[in-house]
């Protein structure tokens, strides 16, 4: 084993250090505008104000980040691997490594890595959907016409697991069909699941421009559908004025709060 191969192990881990520590930094500032969009949402109506610019300029100085911080990650593993024994010299060090105290500490570390801070802080924004109405993507899997097609309803969240990174819903609308047996549950993966705009924080709400094609709360229903924005909106708070695929009436006006980005590889 080589001086330079461990300086090299070191230098990396002093920088995958530093690297955190900015991340720490970023969420911070990140935190504090969020506190400060949602005690005074209508800061992002007054001219010249760029919080919502500086908002998307600190998620993506964390996100890259974050790439930095798996690809360091990735070259430190690939540096100790290539230094670690194999065969039977593997097996005598591992039999004379330290107290047995010390071994289950090295094992428990070894068992759950550090999550970057962008990504706790993104699973505790999920757990904190508790309660709250969602859109959730449900997938048909009985047989018949409608197998295998991709359905979203509102649903309410009923518990987040930051472990297994699954939802678990609660449809409170399953429809008046001859086979419903009243309100559903599921559990769903995070890919499944599209939180709505806060009425209260308006920077959680994107301003989608016309021509947009959105997924969307059709009136008077639990249902989203693909839609599309027809004319822009003069304040963030105003309803969208959308044209749903495959409706008669030529416009329909949907809550701000009712309307998502239509998710990629959406199956009508």
């Amino acid at each position: 084993m080589s001086s330079p191969d461990i300086a090299g192990i070191l230098d990396n881990s002093k920088e995958l250090d530093r690297l955190r520590k900015e991340q720490e930094e970023v969420l911070v500032e990140i935190n504090k505008l969020h506190r400060k969009l949602q005690s005074t949402p209508e800061i992002v109506e007054r001219p010249g104000d760029n919080s919502l610019l500086k908002l998307k300029m600190l998620y993506t100085q964390a996100k890259d980040m974050s790439e930095s911080e798996v690809a360091l990650s990735s070259q430190l593993l690939g540096q100790i691997d290539a230094l670690l024994p194999s065969g039977t010299q593997g097996q005598h060090r591992r039999r004379i490594e330290g107290s047995e105290q010390k071994k289950k500490r090295v094992k428990a570390d070894s068992e759950v890595p550090r999550m970057s801070p962008t990504m706790r802080s993104h699973l505790e924004s999920l757990a904190n959907l508790k309660g709250e109405q969602v859109a959730a993507r449900i997938i048909q899997d009985d047989a018949g016409k409608d197998a295998g097609k991709d359905e979203w309803f509102v649903v309410k969240v009923i518990h987040f697991d930051k472990e297994t990174r699954e939802f678990e819903v609660l449809d409170e609308d399953p429809g008046d069909d001859e086979e419903s047996t009243g309100q559903r549950k599921y559990k769903l993966p995070m890919s499944h699941i599209i939180p709505f705009p806060k009425r209260g924080d308006l920077s959680t709400s994107p301003d989608f421009p016309p021509g947009k094609n959105v997924l969307a709360v059709y009136p008077e229903t639990t249902a989203l559908y693909k839609a599309t924005v027809v004319q822009a909106r003069k304040r963030k708070i105003d309803d969208y004025v959308l044209e749903f695929d495959d409706d008669e009436e030529a416009q329909r006006l949907v809550p701000f709060h009712r309307v998502v980005p239509l998710p990629e590889g959406y199956r009508p």
